[in-house]
């Protein structure tokens, strides 16, 4: 389907109104993956895999014949993600836990390599904790919670998976930040700090883990159009939003779940330390 121009606009024209440009498309076509041969057999883990671009990541592994801890908060919608895996013909488990609760991830260390074995891939994308809100009426509660949720997770989710990655010398971790973590936007201060603060967790832990074979990356997606924004954007507002993207579309889930699955193989093998952009052209920084 064609979303924008055919030809290029002569050099000294007008810049085009965004009002005038053609209608945006709500969702990206069905994606074809690409097969990674290295990621069959390996086991991973993702964290927010109860729905959205967690949900959409663990079905994209699974179909690459990596076994999948699914982990979240959500009973019902977790383990209808895992259900759903195992009938298409993967191999997947739903676990819940509070991914801001040290303990309850150590358990889900326990139980993952019980299961299913040691981890080669971990995916910390809980988080979505962005909900505009003015400064002057952050609570101090509301700070602790994002940072908890949306930082803190993640850390606290590595540390948990990393010992069995350097005890083996190899690993793929993927962090989830956003374009509110690469420029000020409508966000909440919190999250636009909790997500700029990822980016560096990233850089600094594939610095620190490079030489023990372990790559560390972090995807930026700006708005996605998940259950939840597809629930409480208005068609109105996700088409404002699609027109200030070059590629005059939303991110679906599977946008973000692909590159997580590339940056996950071994086609990203030289790749660490990276946050990429997924963003339909509109880079943030």
């Amino acid at each position: 389907m064609t979303t924008g121009p055919q030809g290029a606009a002569p050099q000294d024209a007008a810049p085009a109104d965004p009002a005038d440009s053609p209608s945006p498309t709500e969702s990206a076509p069905a994606p074809t993956h690409p097969v990674y041969p290295d990621l069959a057999g390996k086991v991973a883990v993702v964290t927010g895999g109860s729905r959205g671009i967690g949900a959409e990541t663990g079905r994209a592994l699974a179909a690459q014949g990596v076994a999948v801890c699914l982990v979240g908060r959500d009973r019902p919608a977790l383990f209808e993600v895992a259900d759903g895996i195992g009938k298409a013909g993967g191999t997947a488990i739903g676990v819940v836990a509070d991914v801001t609760d040290a303990g309850a991830l150590d358990r889900v260390a326990e139980r993952v390599a019980a299961e299913l074995g040691p981890v080669d891939i971990l995916a910390a994308f809980a988080g979505g904790q962005g909900a505009p809100t003015p400064t002057q009426e952050l609570t101090e509660e509301r700070w602790r919670q994002v940072l908890d949720t949306d930082l803190t997770s993640a850390f606290l989710t590595i540390r948990a998976f990393l010992p069995g990655m350097v005890e083996r010398f190899t690993g793929s971790i993927l962090t989830m930040s956003s374009a509110a973590g690469r420029q000020p936007g409508q966000a909440n201060l919190a999250y636009g700090v909790a997500n700029a603060g990822l980016t560096m967790l990233t850089r600094q832990l594939a610095t620190e883990l490079g030489p023990q074979g372990i790559r560390v990356n972090c995807l930026a997606p700006t708005t996605v159009r998940t259950e939840k924004v597809a629930a409480n954007m208005s068609k109105e507002l996700q088409h404002k939003a699609a027109l200030r993207h070059p590629l005059r579309r939303l991110a679906d889930p599977a946008d973000v779940a692909s590159t997580a699955v590339f940056l996950a193989s071994e086609a990203a093998g030289y790749l660490t330390g990276v946050t990429l952009d997924v963003a339909g052209g509109r880079i943030t920084n």
